[in-house]
C-alpha cells in the first residue's frame, strides 16, 4: 500500500498516524504490523530525507525515530522538524543505548528512548505517553 493511500485511510478512519523512520529494513517491515495490531495506522521510511519528502509530516501524530542513521540522524530530524514549526511527539529507538544518550534525548523533548529489541509493553507505554494516555485499541 502506498503512503498516499495510508494517509487517506487514516483521515477516513481518524486513526493516529505514526511514522517510523529507520534505516533497518526489518524494523520498517515489522513495526508497522505491530502498530496496526495496536490500533494505529503506520508508515515507514528508510531515511529522514525520505520522510521529509513524503508529505506525511502534517498527518503524522507521532514519530518513531532511529537515533543513528546515515545522512541525518533521528535527533537531527527532530531538530529540523522543529525549525519548520512541526511539533510532534518523538519516540527514539536504538540498538546502541546508554543512560547518557537517553537522558540527553529526554532533555530535548523525546517522549521515550527504547533500546532495540524493545517489548510490546514498552512501546505501548511510550505511545500512551505520546498520546496523553489515550490508547485507542489493541490486544493488550
Amino acid at each position: 500500500m502506498t503512503n498516499n493511500i495510508l494517509r487517506e485511510i487514516t483521515k477516513m478512519n481518524k486513526l493516529p498516524l505514526i511514522s517510523i523512520v529507520d534505516d533497518d529494513e526489518s524494523v520498517r517491515e515489522s513495526l508497522p504490523d505491530l502498530l496496526a495490531e495496536l490500533g494505529y495506522e503506520a508508515n515507514a521510511f528508510g531515511s529522514a530525507r525520505e520522510f521529509l519528502q513524503s508529505g506525511a509530516i502534517d498527518e503524522t501524530k507521532c514519530l518513531i525515530l532511529d537515533i543513528a542513521m546515515p545522512e541525518m540522524t533521528g535527533p537531527e530530524l527532530q531538530t529540523e522538524l522543529r525549525s519548520r514549526g512541526h511539533s510532534v511527539p518523538v519516540i527514539f529507538i536504538t540498538a546502541h543505548a546508554n543512560g547518557t544518550t537517553r537522558a540527553q534525548l529526554m532533555e530535548l523533548g523525546a517522549v521515550e528512548c527504547l533500546s532495540k529489541p524493545f517489548s510490546e509493553a514498552a512501546l505501548i507505554d511510550a505511545l500512551n505517553t505520546a498520546f496523553g494516555n489515550t490508547f485507542i485499541g489493541g490486544n493488550v
